[in-house]
């Protein structure tokens, strides 16, 4: 896959079918979004291109890392990041249209949610796209939202399953557990001091956790599977200021220092504490892994 981040000079030399959006988390919508470029791609012989534009200060459900990655596991042919700068953000919505969709991307297809905005100040929707589609030449292929029962499955409402530790509402909305990926980074080799040897992922700052506690977790490390429990948050009988994931895998004492993991959030287990003794966290991992053995069945 193509990918083209932090520049303005991006284009697309041959046609394409492009598809915009800020897609944090890509949940069930925004797959819906990507697997009707796919689709286009393939039928039209056209490049396959999301578009979407960074923002550096707000918390995201998926790292930059994360969303590569996971617009590559839908074949699509080119990803641009597009940079929070004035030149794109002050553009009106017509004049985003001409110059970026038509002229830098040769955009013979605009796929795009019901609620998509563009342009400065958001001005710019689906109304309006419909609109230029003559005078630009283009189709626009509008895309229904998804909904869980009554309520519309949105970024937001993502958020809120995954403030309330709700891991099996979150994994309904996104279509697939929530994922922690990343390389495994040296700990305070607490666990292994335990017994328990654990690996370590420390997100990007930006990406969101649920709330601190024990989590149910499935773990892929080239190509293989564990089940395991992860550590959302800080480390209070250490001591420690490390935020992160740390996960300790069944069955396993495998070293997979440097490597990339992919750690899924199945099932919030129980609240992060404080113990009063090195035994009585002995004894509490002890029945956090019988409970995980049961409910993974393994």
């Amino acid at each position: 896959m193509i990918y083209i981040h932090d520049t303005t000079e991006f284009y697309s030399e041959v046609p394409s079918v492009v598809t915009l959006g800020k897609f944090d988390g890509f949940h069930r919508g925004h797959q819906k979004l990507l697997r009707e470029v796919k689709k286009l791609q393939e039928e039209q012989g056209l490049r396959g291109i999301v578009f979407t534009i960074s923002s550096e200060k707000l918390p995201v459900l998926l790292s930059t890392d994360e969303k590569r990655w996971m617009v590559e596991q839908y074949g699509i042919d080119c990803m641009i990041r597009c940079p929070f700068v004035p030149e794109i953000l002050s553009m009106d919505p017509e004049t985003f249209v001409s110059e970026i969709l038509i002229k830098k991307l040769q955009a013979n297809y605009i796929v795009v949610g019901t609620d998509f905005r563009f342009g400065h100040q958001r001005t710019g929707d689906v109304r309006l796209l419909g609109a230029l589609q003559q005078e630009y030449g283009f189709t626009l292929r509008v895309m229904e939202k998804e909904c869980l029962g009554e309520r519309e499955i949105s970024s937001t409402y993502v958020k809120e399953a995954l403030a309330g530790a709700d891991m099996e509402l979150v994994t309904e909305l996104l279509g697939y557990p929530y994922l922690v990926k990343g390389t495994v980074q040296h700990g305070r080799k607490l666990g292994r001091k335990l017994g328990m040897p654990t690996v370590n992922l420390i997100p990007e700052d930006k990406k969101l956790l649920p709330p601190p506690g024990v989590y149910f977790s499935r773990t892929v490390c080239e190509g293989r599977t564990y089940f395991g429990m992860t550590n959302v948050g800080y480390k209070p009988t250490v001591d420690g200021s490390f935020l992160g994931a740390e996960t300790y895998l069944f069955g396993t004492n495998e070293d997979m220092y440097e490597k990339e993991l992919e750690v899924s959030l199945m099932k919030f287990r129980r609240q992060e504490r404080k113990f009063d003794s090195v035994e009585e966290l002995k004894a509490q991992m002890q029945k956090d892994i019988q409970a995980g053995k049961e409910y993974f069945r393994v």
